[in-house]
């Protein structure tokens, strides 16, 4: 069952707390500049192996951001769905899954674990009131007449579930959902950076249905993995040419394409054919009948003949502001 008040919390840091005990979670007091919440995000996991999976985007550049500054403080529902706000690990591209490592939440000394890589930057938006976090996760509260538990304030509020919300097993099942994965973006305008800050945990599937989040068993062949997406040409300067996306096959097999699709932001999708040998580069001319790559920012999703994800992408509206450049991902 997905999540049931899925959306993001745009604010600013006053305090935190640091994980401990059975079930630690670092604790996040914020403001969104007239009501307190708390943003709760797990720093370890109840299932085995217990460290979470983590990767963090100094340089997070994605299409939602634009959308993201012209929110209001305070939550904001989202719906789970494509084509707006709404995170999804695996269909909104927004890293490569392999790039996330395991990390202990509580380790002897600095800068070693989980505890601390989130300190580091709420610490920084503790000093800058100019530097704004966005927590995306389900929301709880407002419980009258009920104090928050680590920081006091009344009524309890806040936001939980910062993490990837899909591909659970067991009774974790019933939380799976596509287009509902939590995730923190901190945006510190002075320097024009936004960092993001994504979490998973190690029992949970990177291969999920697209209806309902539930996790796919499935084996993907090391020649298929080794298709990519490296380029886009998403702003042709005449009519004469095409819009297309280019694949190159990185393994040492050649692959049939057949029933293969692309899809975009909106999930639209055209299919494709034809072999693609070891070595070689395909270059797909784009039929704008069945899929759209908008010159203000998108998503390239590549899946395979069975629905299942190979590679993702996504470019900006700057990327893509000259006419006949093609972008290199």
């Amino acid at each position: 069952m997905p999540l049931k008040n899925y959306g993001v919390l745009k604010c600013q840091a006053i305090e935190r707390k640091l994980g401990e005990g059975s079930t630690p979670h670092y604790q996040v007091l914020v403001t969104d500049t007239k009501v307190k919440h708390r943003i709760a995000i797990n720093v370890k996991s109840k299932e085995s192996p217990s460290e979470l999976l983590y990767f963090v985007d100094d340089k997070f550049n994605h299409p939602i951001i634009k959308g993201l500054v012209k929110l209001n403080y305070g939550f904001n529902q989202l719906d789970s769905k494509p084509g707006g706000l709404a995170l999804d690990f695996i269909r909104g591209n927004l890293f490569a899954p392999n790039q996330m490592k395991p990390l202990p939440y509580n380790v002897p000394g600095p800068d070693n674990d989980l505890n601390e890589l989130l300190e580091l930057y709420i610490k920084r938006a503790l000093k800058n009131k100019d530097i704004t976090l966005y927590a995306f996760g389900e929301k709880w509260g407002p419980e009258k007449n009920k104090e928050d538990k680590y920081f006091h304030f009344l009524p309890g509020n806040g936001i939980h579930d910062i993490h990837m919300n899909q591909g659970n097993a067991g009774s974790f099942q019933r939380d799976n959902g596509v287009w509902q994965d939590g995730g923190l973006l901190i945006h510190y305008p002075s320097r024009n950076q936004w960092v993001g800050i994504f979490l998973a945990f190690q029992s949970q599937s990177f291969h999920t249905d697209d209806r309902t989040g539930d996790r796919i068993e499935t084996l993907i062949a090391p020649s298929i993995a080794g298709i990519r997406i490296i380029a886009a040409l998403v702003n042709p300067g005449s009519q004469d040419t095409a819009k297309n996306v280019t694949l190159i096959n990185t393994s040492a097999d050649k692959v049939d394409l057949s029933d293969w699709k692309l899809a975009d932001s909106l999930k639209r999708k055209q299919s494709l054919s034809g072999i693609i040998n070891p070595g070689e580069v395909m270059q797909i001319p784009l039929d704008t009948n069945h899929i759209q790559l908008e010159n203000d920012g998108g998503i390239i999703t590549l899946l395979d003949n069975n629905g299942i994800k190979i590679d993702g992408v996504s470019y900006t509206k700057e990327d893509a502001q000259k006419p006949d450049w093609t972008i290199l991902f």
